[in-house]
């Protein structure tokens, strides 16, 4: 479209430097053209045949009889008015279409700061995600050793009181085989007496 309007720019430039010429071109066709009437139409009839062929006849061309002068200054008008006209459009159709290149110019723009805002974001949202699952692995080691530790922990505690009961067990054994040899009782025979 923007090639045909170019074309349309190039020839019109044409137009307005021979314009004392052309109008008298178009002027000499307006009246060759006047005077020219159209071809008549001729059917043929086969002999044996009957059917009923429609001849269309030539409507009347009025011949205007201007004189030349009212006929060329006219035809110069018109000549002009089409001149101004197609100029005209052939701007509109210009600034449209630079109206319409510049709004897709704009278009893509905004489209590519889009995807770069939205990469840029997606890498940075990878990136926290990359550092918090560091963190988290981190974590779930620290809070690992930490029951590994409880365990250890109370692994020793139960170990110092199975040796605590070993011990008084003993203790108890010796008291009793002491008092079973001396003959004498224990003082307190339970400890809720």
């Amino acid at each position: 479209m923007a090639e045909e309007e170019a074309k349309k720019l190039v020839q019109v430039p044409d137009q307005v430097e021979g314009q004392t010429e052309a109008p008298k071109e178009v002027a000499a066709a307006a009246e060759d053209k006047i005077a020219i009437p159209p071809p008549a139409v001729h059917v043929e009839k086969p002999e044996d045949c009957k059917a009923l062929a429609i001849i269309q006849k030539p409507e009347p061309v009025e011949e205007k009889k201007l004189e030349g002068s009212l006929n060329r200054d006219a035809v110069l008008a018109r000549v002009a008015t089409e001149k101004r006209l197609c100029l005209i459009k052939a701007w509109e159709d210009s600034e449209k279409s630079k109206a319409e290149n510049k709004a897709q110019k704009k278009v893509c723009a905004i489209g590519a700061w889009e995807n770069s805002k939205k990469a840029s974001l997606e890498a940075e949202l990878k990136k926290i995600e990359e550092q918090l699952e560091i963190k988290k692995a981190e974590l779930i080691e620290k809070l690992k050793n930490k029951v590994v530790h409880v365990h250890k922990e109370a692994e020793e505690k139960r170990a110092i009181i199975e040796a605590k009961r070993g011990e008084d067990l003993l203790k108890a054994e010796e008291f009793a085989a002491k008092y079973r040899a001396t003959g004498t009782g224990p003082k307190k025979l339970l400890g809720c007496f």
